[in-house]
């Protein structure tokens, strides 16, 4: 991956990358035939103004502005992308669809609690916010709590989402990143909301973290295998850094 690194310090070659990528994604949906599954509980709290958040695996980024604007149509949409420069590339990439960008990651590093401001200040103002809970570096399809601690500060739900395409390349990164290819046959597909207690405790805290874990990942292995694919499992025990993989043994993580 050097040769990417150094591909993408060039201001010049960043910004062809991400209407490349902006073009790409416009034409995966203009050549497929997508429909949408699960989007009228969403669309009726868009009616109502009640803002929420969106969950979806890192590996399923590419489509989401579609996959929003199928429920949406033109209303505000924010995502939580980080700040690193791949992110800037993904952030470019989406904001030629509308999608505005919350720069940093819900956890305790550099930032955290500045992005953790930002949603939700989006979330009072009855806007929508989008977020990996596997993101950005994973380990893959594994939620943290950020975005719980997110839900339950500003009392909204979380909406579980997903996509998939008949036809696709799966990357041999990290999140095994989804590639759709044209002419495919896609799904945008929403699960049931999470509802995140304002007084939960910390207990409760985790035990929602699992909920969300396995709600997303069961939607999306599912809507892969509806399509005829090879479901994509989440990162196994030995990817996982050695508390979670405590957790994973304890029982307190869903596979």
């Amino acid at each position: 991956m050097q040769w990417y690194k150094r591909i993408i310090k060039s201001e010049t070659t960043r910004s062809t990358l991400c209407w490349l990528a902006a073009n790409y994604v416009r034409f995966i949906h203009t050549t497929g035939r997508w429909r949408t599954q699960g989007g009228d509980l969403p669309a009726h709290y868009l009616t109502e103004g009640k803002p929420f958040i969106v969950a979806f695996w890192h590996q399923r980024l590419l489509m989401m502005p579609y996959t929003w604007i199928s429920v949406a149509g033109n209303r505000p949409f924010n995502m939580l992308i980080s700040s690193h420069r791949d992110g800037e590339i993904i952030s470019r990439t989406v904001g030629y669809f509308g999608t505005k960008t919350i720069a940093g990651s819900t956890g305790k590093g550099k930032g955290g609690a500045a992005a953790l401001r930002q949603i939700i200040k989006a979330l009072k103002a009855g806007e929508v916010v989008g977020m990996t809970p596997d993101g950005p570096r994973g380990p893959r399809m594994r939620a943290s709590d950020g975005i719980v601690q997110a839900a339950r500060m500003a009392n909204v739900p979380i909406f579980p989402l997903t996509y998939s395409a008949s036809n696709r390349k799966v990357l041999r990164s990290w999140d095994r990143f989804v590639l759709p290819l044209p002419f495919s046959r896609g799904v945008f597909h929403w699960g049931d909301p999470i509802y995140v207690d304002r007084k939960l405790a910390d207990a409760g805290i985790e035990a929602k973290r699992v909920e969300l874990e396995n709600a997303l990942t069961e939607l999306t292995q599912q809507t892969d295998i509806s399509l005829g694919l090879d479901a994509i499992p989440p990162a196994n025990p030995d990817e996982l850094p050695k508390q979670k993989r405590s957790a994973i043994a304890a029982g307190e993580t869903g596979k």
